[in-house]
């Protein structure tokens, strides 16, 4: 398996990405799988969903629970087969946890979940995130705020000592260039468990 994440802030632009992505590769001739977490079709990604969409602190712990579930349910009925699984959002749901909590949780999720040296984090100045989310409309969800987007965005790159940081503020055919240039040649490898 060939595992390739995208990661960001709400509004970084990582489904637009992900899709760009998944329609290039497939064009290249890859088998792909798209997976956005947390997903609609199953009753963990659901729950995540709906939890993300309330408040407080219980529904922030039933979101990151579920959230986790979702991902993991992802990689047990997708890692296993050949091909290219591009993932939305994956392990750094961690820099939503309390401070205390983020880096001993990642060091575990890490140590645990696959991992890729095609792991990208869309790195979005948070008001412009918060411009974008607003301009999708509807309502906005539990981390869809400026303060707190601003804390998630310092906390994510606090962690992501081995990703591909990525200028997700152009626009995003220039956001893909990037992204495609950082990608290897193409096929799947040992460099799949490098992290």
């Amino acid at each position: 398996m060939r595992l390739i994440v995208i990661e960001g802030l709400d509004g970084a632009g990582k489904d637009t990405q992900a899709l760009l992505l998944r329609d290039y590769l497939s064009g290249q001739g890859e088998k792909v799988v798209l997976r956005v977490h947390p997903s609609p079709d199953n009753p963990f990604g659901a729950v995540a969903r709906k939890a993300l969409a309330g408040g407080g602190r219980v529904q922030r712990t039933v979101a990151t629970l579920f959230y986790g579930l979702d991902v993991v349910r992802s990689v047990l009925l997708y890692g296993r087969g050949g091909g290219t699984v591009i993932f939305v959002r994956y392990t750094m749901a961690c820099a939503y946890l309390p401070r205390p909590l983020i880096r001993p949780v990642y060091a575990v999720v890490n140590a645990l979940l696959p991992k890729s040296d095609e792991m990208f984090f869309l790195d979005v100045a948070p008001a412009e995130a918060l411009r974008r989310v607003r301009l999708r409309g509807g309502a906005p969800e539990m981390f869809e705020n400026l303060p707190h987007m601003e804390k998630a965005r310092a906390r994510a790159l606090s962690i992501a000592g081995n990703w591909k940081v990525i200028d997700g503020n152009p626009p995003p055919g220039a956001v893909f260039e990037s992204i495609r240039a950082g990608l290897r040649d193409g096929r799947p490898g040992a460099a799949d468990r490098a992290g």
